[in-house]
C-alpha cells in the first residue's frame, strides 16, 4: 500500500520525532522515502539578481546538509531513501513532487495552533487540504 513515502524536511531539529515516523512506516512495508527540500524562492524574490544567487546557494546547501541528515538515520534504520532539493513555494512542490514521482503517503511535520503560521498558510495546511493521497501529520511543538 505505502511504497513510496515522502518526507518534506526544513532541517529543524523539531524534524527528528517526523524522521521517526516515517523511518517506521517505511521499515513496515519496505517503502522508499523521499526525502524532499524545498528552497522558499519567495523569500528573496525582492533581491538584487547577485543577491538572490547567493541566498539560493546558501539555501541550496542548507537543504543538501538537511536531506542528507535525514538520510543518513533513515539508512541506519534500514530504510531506502532518495533525496531530492528543488526550488519555488514549499506546499506547491511538495503537492507536485507527489504527484510526479507516484507518492502514496506523505509523512510532514506540523506546528498545530502557531497563531501567525495559521493566519499566513501553512504547508502542512495546504498538504493535508490538497493532496491526492494520505498525508500523516505528525505535531513539532511551536
Amino acid at each position: 500500500m505505502y511504497e513510496e513515502v515522502l518526507l518534506p524536511t526544513d532541517g529543524s531539529e523539531s524534524m527528528d520525532v517526523v524522521v521517526d515516523h516515517a523511518a517506521e512506516v517505511a521499515a513496515r512495508r519496505d517503502a522508499t522515502v523521499h526525502v524532499l527540500y524545498v528552497i522558499d524562492d519567495r523569500s528573496f524574490l525582492t533581491l538584487q539578481d547577485g543577491m538572490q544567487t547567493d541566498v539560493e546557494n546558501e539555501l541550496r546547501t542548507e537543504g543538501e546538509t538537511a536531506t542528507a541528515a535525514v538520510a543518513d538515520r533513515l539508512d541506519d534504520a534500514g530504510v531506502t531513501v532518495r533525496t531530492v532539493i528543488r526550488k519555488g513555494d514549499p506546499g506547491e512542490e511538495v503537492l507536485a513532487y507527489t504527484e510526479e514521482s507516484g507518492v502514496d503517503l506523505v509523512v510532514m511535520g506540523t506546528h498545530g495552533d502557531d497563531y501567525q503560521r495559521t493566519m499566513l498558510g501553512s504547508v502542512s495546511q495546504k498538504v493535508v487540504t490538497m493532496a491526492d493521497v494520505p498525508v500523516l501529520t505528525v505535531g513539532v511543538g511551536g
